[in-house]
């Protein structure tokens, strides 16, 4: 592996560590609670590492595309279910303080690694530079954003929806490009070189098959914690 993978595979196995550690430790009582979300999590991590190695989303040697395209949305569709009809797991998202919520998109400051692997000329334009840029800009307000949320300063609430808009919508915009621009996608609109199969090999298929995923499930949760009057009062507190 070179050796800007290698720090790219610890920088992000440290990232997902953190979400994970920060989800997991803000759970209710019992610590059971805890326990059972960080396992969850980090099985679920396991197992794209392990597709990861197995070539899984890989083009060439594995499912390639539609792999990929169920490692990102399946989560997230799985999570919103569960959420509507699930009392423990609404209860769970709601234990989760909204700051914390969208602090945790600091990590997205790694979207330099996209910027930086397109400087390389090992992944495309515009995938790369829509991506990374729009990752970074997200991943420095992220603090900023939490802290007016946790203080309340005035118009805390319209910046703190109007920013996880942002961040949704580069998060989609991502996966757009990515997906019109992948090797053996049923959609692929743009071709280039180099291709984009980069991304579906270790370490950096963590990022879509992982970190996009469960980044998008917290956006999902903020808009949920902030869309009604009635959970305000648990907006910036567990």
């Amino acid at each position: 592996m070179p050796s800007f993978d290698l720090i790219g595979a610890i920088a992000l196995t440290a990232s997902a560590a953190v979400m994970i550690g920060s989800v997991a430790a803000i759970q209710p009582e019992p610590p059971t609670a805890r326990l059972r979300v960080g396992a969850t999590l980090g099985g679920w991590f396991a197992l794209i590492v392990a597709l990861g190695a197995l070539h899984v989303f890989d083009p060439d040697l594995g499912l390639g595309a539609p792999a990929m395209g169920i490692a990102v949305l399946a989560p997230v569709i799985v999570l919103a279910y569960a959420a509507r009809r699930s009392p423990t797991v609404e209860a769970a998202m709601l234990a989760v303080p909204v700051p914390l919520l969208i602090g945790i998109h600091i990590v997205r400051v790694l979207g330099l690694f996209f910027v930086l692997l397109y400087a390389q000329h090992r992944l495309p334009a515009p995938f790369a530079p829509v991506a990374g840029w729009g990752d970074i800009f997200i991943g420095v307000t992220a603090l900023p954003v939490a802290w007016m949320v946790s203080r309340q300063v005035p118009g805390w609430r319209p910046v703190a929806l109007g920013w996880n808009a942002l961040g949704v919508l580069d998060l989609v915009a991502a996966i757009a490009l990515g997906v019109t621009s992948a090797e053996g996608s049923p959609i692929r609109l743009i071709v280039t070189e180099p291709s984009t199969a980069l991304i579906s090999s270790l370490p950096w298929v963590l990022i879509p098959a992982f970190l996009v995923p469960l980044l998008l499930a917290t956006h999902l949760a903020v808009f949920y914690r902030l869309a009604s009057p009635a959970r305000e009062s648990v907006a910036v507190g567990a």
